[in-house]
């Protein structure tokens, strides 16, 4: 009987020993993170961007994630997918396995655009993503060509739309170029018909071919072509006068209180564990708010703009609310 009271008791014993080492082996676990983001990355990463190379997101893509993979150690990689003002690239990220190897950038407004417009019927929403970070806030920007004699500047320009139609580019239906040159049609009775392209690339060149009359984009697309004397900035839409150009005035400086934006950020498929997210989020922080990435941003004229966690998802719901406000412009 004694044998077998002190067999039960180590038996007893060995049980609380191993259900202690459990739970501090779980309890270890929890603080590094879940058991796939162990070794998380092990292979090259996709970061899709939804426009052709050679725009605004392209390009400050290609600055910034070669920090990105010293933070990360591993490839990344560029995937352009233009088309359906961004919802050929999105709607492939959307869909895309939530392992951790395939992101994406987002861009604001137009990503709102092609899940609120109800003529879409898409089942993608925001809900369908997780954020990752924000990139970068790039304003508005209007620019004619150089050798352009009907106005010369943004006063001019919207004094002649009121009374003549122009074409103006957009980068698909609902993006932050085609709701301005919108706005400026409602608040100031322009007559500007969009033209659609599939980035800014194709937009400056149909401009620049004189296939369309007035350029909209944003900074960070035209402030190179604008300094080297190739197409003229008249006026920035946003809140401040760009860093970039000191000599461009606002379109509320001159008396138009019109302001346009695109926000571009990074974003995971809904359902990536959440310590490959955690992974992500460093890498980019660090890749983001790294002083050499932020000059050479700087001088292609895009602001640097970091925001993570809460805030990034905060500006994204902001700037949904705004798409929900302008869907009256576009019919909805």
């Amino acid at each position: 009987m004694r044998k077998l009271k002190s067999f039960l008791l180590v038996m007893v014993m060995g049980l609380v020993l191993v259900g202690c080492a459990s739970n501090q082996s779980s309890s270890k676990g929890s603080e590094k993170g879940s058991v796939k983001a162990e070794g998380y990355p092990k292979k090259a990463i996709n970061v899709i961007v939804a426009y052709e190379a050679g725009g605004g997101t392209d390009a400050g893509a290609r600055i910034m994630l070669p920090y990105v993979e010293k933070a990360l150690g591993v490839p990344v990689n560029i995937i352009n997918k233009p088309g359906g003002g961004g919802w050929i690239g999105w709607s492939e990220l959307a869909n895309a396995k939530p392992d951790g190897y395939t992101i994406g950038y987002i861009n604001t407004p137009n990503f709102m655009t092609g899940y609120l417009d109800p003529k879409f019927n898409r089942k993608e929403n925001l809900e369908s993503f997780t954020p990752i970070a924000n990139h970068v806030t790039d304003p508005g920007a209007i620019a004619i060509r150089t050798d352009e004699d009907r106005f010369s500047n943004i006063e001019e320009l919207v004094e002649y739309a009121k009374k003549h139609r122009l074409t103006a580019t957009s980068t698909g239906v609902g993006s932050d170029d085609h709701y301005a040159s919108l706005k400026l049609n409602d608040q100031l009775g322009t007559k500007f018909e969009a033209v659609q392209n599939k980035g800014s690339a194709e937009s400056v060149t149909a401009v620049l071919g004189g296939h369309v009359d007035v350029l909209f984009a944003n900074v960070g697309e035209l402030t190179s072509l604008h300094k080297e004397g190739k197409i003229k900035i008249i006026g920035v839409m946003g809140e401040e006068k760009s860093p970039f150009l000191a000599d461009v005035p606002t379109l509320a400086e001159s008396g138009f209180e019109v302001f346009s934006w695109s926000a571009r950020g990074l974003a995971a498929p809904k359902g990536i564990d959440p310590g490959q997210l955690k992974i992500l989020q460093d890498a980019f922080e660090k890749g983001i708010k790294n002083k050499e990435q932020v000059e050479k941003m700087g001088k292609l004229g895009l602001e640097v703009n970091y925001l993570g966690g809460k805030d990034y998802v905060d500006l994204l719901k902001s700037d949904e609310a705004e798409v929900k406000k302008l869907g009256k412009l576009l019919g909805w």
